[in-house]
């Protein structure tokens, strides 16, 4: 009988600390399309989001945050080398191998921005483990009868010592190239 309190206890401990947890409001059913007040972290929202009591986790969110902000947001590919691996692995069959494939791929895709100290891409969530980072985005698109909708976007990256060593997306070889920047919410 006494196993019960003590889940009970662990139970609440759980919930109280998930309800602590930054999260963005729900997105909403299949068929509806989250809105930029619904989908989308403030920037205070995002900055909350890296942290972690796991210093390593933290580490690594903050690693691909910064890079998002400094390489692929704002197309600096001169600091590239601050946070991706020299043999960086690409899953994306639209860009080349390692750290030159990558600067390559971000320099036919956008211009050169300012540096802002946020995500100006609609960001969901950034989530930890290991040596994960997973990156979340809502996606505006228009379909082939200029129907406009939003779908998701992600991005997963593999950690090793303190560089991104390899990526992972959606993207299919038949795709266009984009400059998620332009990404913007209805």
């Amino acid at each position: 009988m006494a196993l019960f309190p003590l889940f009970f206890a662990a139970t609440l401990a759980a919930s109280s600390t998930a309800a602590a947890t930054p999260t963005p409001a729900a997105i909403g059913s299949a068929s509806a399309s989250p809105t930029a007040a619904t989908a989308v972290l403030s920037p205070r929202g995002q900055e909350a989001l890296l942290a972690s009591p796991n210093r390593r986790l933290a580490a690594n969110k903050r690693l691909v945050f910064d890079m998002y902000r400094i390489v692929l947001q704002a197309g600096d590919t001169a600091r590239a080398h601050e946070f991706i691996a020299a043999n960086y692995v690409q899953h994306n069959p639209n860009a080349a191998q390692g750290l030159a494939g990558l600067i390559e791929y971000v320099k036919s895709t956008r211009p050169v921005r300012p540096v802002l100290d946020h995500l100006e891409i609609p960001m969901i969530h950034i989530m930890a483990e290991g040596n994960f980072v997973t990156i979340a985005f809502a996606r505006p698109e228009t379909d082939s009868t200029g129907q406009h909708y939003v779908t998701t976007w992600f991005d997963m990256f593999r950690i090793e010592r303190g560089r991104i060593a390899e990526h992972w997306d959606p993207m299919l070889r038949s795709d266009r190239k984009i400059d998620p920047n332009k990404q913007k919410l209805p």
